[in-house]
């Protein structure tokens, strides 16, 4: 489980080094894709290959999967980190989720997400009162 949140900086190659407490679930291999709301999400290698068994059970005749796939599929870029936990960021998701330097490195569960530090700290104070209000409706018991 991916938990926290982090604010590494692209360096001049345009590597991020990935929070010491995700490297060792990534050290094997990790995905880098598009992911909603122009961030990038990171997944480990074993992680990716489930999520898109899943996703391969939606039918090929429906367009929202073919177009879904097509997005996912065309901007993902597989890696293995450096010894310092370093990983290069491609010049088209980097352009995609806003990367400029400072970025926002936060868990998301089963993977990782990168935002431009600008992006997050919009998107966070944006759903701040939405998280609020949602307590309401999360099951009893989850908190």
């Amino acid at each position: 489980m991916f938990l926290g949140t982090y604010t590494p900086r692209l360096d001049d190659k345009h590597r991020l080094v990935l929070p010491a407490r995700f490297r060792e679930p990534l050290a094997d291999g990790l995905v880098i894709t598009r992911g909603q709301e122009r961030c990038l999400c990171v997944w480990p290698v074993d992680g990716f290959r489930a999520a898109t068994e899943q996703l391969s059970a939606a039918p090929l005749t429906s367009k929202s999967a073919r177009d879904y796939l097509r997005v996912l599929f065309a901007g993902a870029h597989d890696e293995i980190p450096d010894r310092q936990g370093r990983v290069t960021v491609p010049q088209p998701l980097r352009e995609y989720a806003g990367l400029a330097r400072d970025c926002a490195v936060i868990g998301a569960n089963t993977r990782v997400e990168i935002w431009s530090a600008t992006a997050w700290a919009g998107y966070l104070t944006a759903q701040e009162d939405t998280f609020s209000a949602l307590s309401q409706e999360v099951p009893p018991g989850l908190l």
